[in-house]
């Protein structure tokens, strides 16, 4: 596996929000609220975290039935996905994004690896539209922060969530236009890469189809409302386990926090960073949090403890399931196929 400027990028950008996270930590405060900690509902938490992958698998079933030959079973759907977890949180550059549905391809001889590239990139738009609607949401709250400080700078946090959760609109206004008018629009971006790169140009266009081949879920609106739903669930059991992790440290924080807790880290988590997403997600949990008044030490404690604790089950399931398909990490690397574009991931 490659590991390339973008792997750069994340260490520089770990090490940054590392800093951001823990400058001012008190770290035998820290240690206290970890001891005091009840464990039982941290426990708890971990469980909820965990559920979100089976149900990732789930929800990828119902992309692909309008596109496989016949429906496909939730085993390697799940294996696939704690393959690909499992390899993002280990290597940098996002392994997982290939890992994922070159797994699946690799078990299910009938999903060639094209068709289950497509279908991961509709997961990931699907991601994108619900995580945003969530975050959207989460303005309801009536002592919902105006204003977030960063590094001594405040933001208008209203107006920033407003241009995000614009985002959702323009995605389904985008993803219509290409299932309706996949020719005019593939041949519109290959004039215009083709003034840029050749390479561009095919590579992009070749994509494009197998993105609009995979939209097919799209067309039926029960499919659609389908994956919409399991979206939905997917992205509500997290913040759930937000919620019973910040009881067991004594976060108290009103439900519909956790949405916005959620939506401010899939954001940040987006962005390059170190194989887990270290750095990246403490420091979205400790300004997301510090908006609300939850001083950085305890907002940095909770993220350190759950961000280990959920990290550990799911990367486990994914190296035991690497390791008894005799699958090779040279093996998914030799797989180059166009890169998955990056989106929504939920931090483990």
């Amino acid at each position: 596996m490659k590991f390339g400027w973008k792997g750069v990028l994340g260490i520089i950008l770990s090490l940054v929000c590392l800093y951001y996270a823990f400058r001012n930590f008190d770290f035998a405060a820290a240690l206290q609220a970890a001891k005091k900690a009840n464990y039982t509902l941290l426990g708890l938490s971990v469980v909820a975290a965990t559920m979100m992958f089976p149900l990732r698998a789930r929800r990828w079933r119902t992309i692909l039935d309008p596109v496989a030959p016949e429906p496909v079973p939730f085993g390697p759907l799940w294996r696939a996905v704690a393959i690909g977890v499992m390899m993002t949180n280990i290597l940098p550059a996002r392994a997982g994004e290939l890992a994922r549905p070159y797994a699946l391809s690799r078990e299910i001889r009938d999903i060639p690896l094209p068709m289950s590239l497509a279908s991961v990139a509709v997961d990931r738009v699907f991601d994108a539209i619900v995580v945003m609607l969530l975050l959207g949401v989460s303005t309801l709250e009536p002592g919902f922060p105006q204003t977030l400080t960063i590094n001594d700078r405040t933001f208008a946090i209203t107006q920033l969530v407003r241009g995000f959760i614009g985002l959702p609109i323009v995605l389904v206004i985008g993803l219509y236009a290409l299932v309706f008018f996949p020719k005019q629009l593939i041949r519109l971006f290959e004039l215009f890469a083709g003034r840029i790169s050749k390479t561009l140009e095919k590579r992009g266009g070749d994509m494009l189809r197998r993105f609009a081949d995979g939209l097919s879920v799209l067309r039926n609106p029960i499919h659609f409302f389908a994956v919409f739903g399991w979206t939905l669930l997917h992205w509500l059991v997290q913040p759930l386990a937000f919620w019973l992790g910040f009881k067991a440290f004594g976060i108290e924080v009103p439900l519909l926090v956790t949405l916005f807790v959620q939506g401010v880290i899939v954001i940040v988590v987006a962005l390059p960073s170190t194989p887990g997403f270290i750095g990246l997600f403490e420091a979205a949990s400790v300004a997301s949090l510090g908006a609300y008044g939850v001083n950085q030490t305890l907002a940095g404690t909770w993220a350190t403890v759950f961000h280990l604790l959920s990290y550990i089950p799911i990367t486990l399931f994914g190296a035991y399931y690497f390791a008894r398909a005799g699958m090779t990490m040279n093996e998914i690397g030799a797989a180059k196929q166009p890169e998955v574009p990056s989106s929504p991931t939920a931090p483990a």
